[in-house]
């Protein structure tokens, strides 16, 4: 038989041992996805339908990569899953979920499972007027109870002001014993909510990749068809 090329596999290729003068904890994988996005760690997941997801994508964005969400699925369809990635951790939530004092608890716990989430600011038209939480709605069965007869009214509120500093928040979240604080304008309007849930999972995935809003960054794919101008929208507005 003859020997046309040399060729190696990775078994005939080792690289010689010897000292290094760069320790690990001085290496950064810090690569630019755009000119304005920089990763952690150089791991951009495939837009794929065996592939990514929203659970793909956070769990990418938690080590410091991202996910791309395929396309495969309606316009709506990817935009939620979008949004599940951009809602599942933030410094700030701008635009929490809310409900009125007049609806139910039903409404509350049909709300509760379709975003995933374990507490709502109640609000009356610009006026924040309480918070109703799974430890209110724990062994509820009147369903057609108002939520102002469960909720945390608005004289016992623990809430910040736009801005405030995380080690205030932190204490705040200790002292009352609790796992959400309401972020309040001069005219006590909701502006935001800051859960323990967000802190804990900053504090423990401290190289996730985020955006300037400290919501995990996702990115999503789009083609050339007919629905791409609706979906391109859809994804924007997410």
């Amino acid at each position: 038989m003859r020997l046309v090329e040399q060729a190696f596999t990775f078994d005939d290729v080792l690289l010689v041992p010897a000292h290094s003068i760069v320790i690990p904890s001085q290496v950064s994988l810090r690569s630019r996805l755009t000119r304005e996005i920089e990763l952690n760690i150089p791991l951009v997941s495939a837009a794929m339908d065996t592939v990514t997801e929203s659970g793909l994508a956070i769990a990418l964005a938690q080590e410091g990569g991202i996910g791309i969400v395929h396309k495969n699925m309606t316009p709506k369809q990817q935009a939620g899953e979008v949004l599940k990635v951009k809602r599942f951790e933030s410094g700030v939530v701008t635009d929490p979920v809310t409900i009125s004092p007049s609806a139910t608890i039903g409404e509350v716990m049909e709300l509760t499972r379709r975003y995933g989430i374990s507490g709502l600011p109640v609000v009356d038209g610009n006026d924040l007027v309480g918070i109703v939480t799974s430890r209110d709605l724990r062994f509820e069965n009147r369903l057609d109870e108002k939520v102002s007869a469960v909720m945390t009214p608005k004289e016992r509120l623990v809430t910040v002001k736009e801005g405030a500093n995380k080690a205030h928040v932190k204490e705040l979240l200790h002292e009352h014993r609790i796992e959400k604080v309401l972020v309040v304008n001069d005219n006590f309007e909701l502006r935001g909510m800051i859960t323990v849930k967000d802190i804990q999972r900053a504090t423990d995935k401290p190289n996730a990749c985020k955006d300037d809003q400290e919501r995990l960054r996702v990115g999503a794919a789009v083609g050339t068809g007919a629905d791409t101008e609706e979906r391109v929208a859809a994804l924007a507005e997410a």
